[in-house]
């Protein structure tokens, strides 16, 4: 299991999940969010930065040209695409530094968002799993159930309201685990947006440790 914290907006959180050995960092470059960050700031923040976590960029109105630019002046390693980018968008960023996201939600039954999958899987490394039809920073959950009858054609993230609790064995989502490559967290680790809590964090990262024990 692989721990996402999206959303960073101060170096001081990228610092404590470096620390921490949170794997994936994930930057919002969408100016409504209010969680966006300024290339150019990124930039400052991974200058000389060369071990792990791996670094997200989440794009949603960019060109093609415009993701690739910001991704290697950033130095991220993946481009999250959280609009409506189609196959030829994923492949001139480079397939295997896509993470496509689906809204499952949008799907009106599991054979649809199975084809759906079908239709991205070769031209993306990831798929990220959001609540909502569209967007993102919906901040609540999503019934994961689909999961037991899709094939897992690329390795999952799964977002939408993830919390520390998440991990209860009391919680529904707990059952789903060994489907799901990395979860992605965002608002459930905030103090309030785009300031994460890291007091969550090491909640969360202690959890996954006790799940590799187990």
């Amino acid at each position: 299991m692989k721990i996402k914290i999206c959303g960073l907006t101060r170096k001081e959180d990228l610092q404590f999940c470096q620390k921490c050995g949170v794997d994936y960092a994930g930057f919002i470059f969408h100016p409504p969010s209010p969680r966006n960050v300024i290339p150019s700031v990124v930039a400052e923040w991974t200058r000389g930065i060369s071990s792990p976590p791996a670094r997200v960029g989440v794009f949603v109105r960019q060109s093609p040209e415009e993701v690739v630019e910001i991704m290697e002046q950033c130095r991220l390693d993946f481009a999250q695409l959280h609009g409506d980018q189609d196959e030829e968008f994923c492949r001139k960023i480079g397939v295997p530094r896509v993470i496509k996201v689906l809204w499952p939600e949008r799907y009106s039954t599991v054979q649809e968002l199975q084809r759906e999958m079908e239709r991205f899987a070769p031209f993306c490394a990831y798929f990220l799993l959001d609540a909502g039809k569209s967007g993102g920073g919906h901040g609540r959950k999503m019934d994961i159930s689909f999961l037991k009858e899709i094939e897992i054609l690329r390795p999952i993230f799964l977002a939408g309201g993830l919390t520390p609790d998440m991990f209860d064995p009391q919680c529904s989502m707990s059952r789903y685990f060994k489907k799901i490559f990395a979860l992605d967290f965002n608002s459930g680790v905030e103090e309030r947006p785009g300031i994460k809590d890291k007091q969550k964090i090491a909640k969360v990262l202690e959890s996954v440790q006790s799940l590799k024990g187990e």
